[in-house]
């Protein structure tokens, strides 16, 4: 940030004094905004890139969302023709249960959200969440799309 020397014109005086030079009270702000516009332009670039990539048509309901938190959640996913993922990778039902106990021994948080098709049975939803209780996860939040029925007559 560019500190600069300002020098003082002499006055009517007769006497020659030598002229101190002193500093510029002035901070120039030019490169701190432009290095902060950059970053915003990265961040707002990035942000939506940080979503959990498995394409699901989740089902829609009239609740509201569940508060944020400091760790990134973990995410299971069950897709449409039955195949479970944990974060965007797929696994087979035989290793959900060990996946997510090795999992569950790394993180802070026992809270997982599970992310399921409208189109599968209901059953298999049940059993993943049985898995994932099995796993370590006793906090499962169900993800779902808003704007759904609200059983009142009045959702839609």
């Amino acid at each position: 940030m560019g500190a600069g020397v300002v020098k003082k014109q002499g006055g009517g005086s007769r006497r020659r004094r030598r002229s101190r030079a002193q500093p510029m009270a002035e901070i120039n702000v030019t490169p701190f905004v432009d290095v902060m516009l950059v970053l915003l332009i990265i961040f707002m670039v990035a942000a939506p890139l940080l979503t959990v990539g498995v394409p699901v048509e989740l089902p829609e309901t009239a609740a509201n969302p569940l508060p944020g938190e400091q760790e990134e959640p973990l995410t299971v996913t069950i897709e449409a023709d039955g195949t479970i993922s944990i974060q965007t990778t797929p696994t087979v039902p035989d290793q959900l249960v060990p996946k997510l106990r090795a999992i569950a021994t790394e993180r802070g948080s026992d809270r997982v959200y599970l992310r399921a098709d409208g189109r599968i049975p209901y059953e298999l939803v049940v059993q993943v969440m049985g898995a994932l209780n099995a796993g370590g996860f006793s906090d499962i939040g169900l993800v779902t799309d808003i704007g759904g029925p609200t059983l009142d007559g009045q959702g839609g």
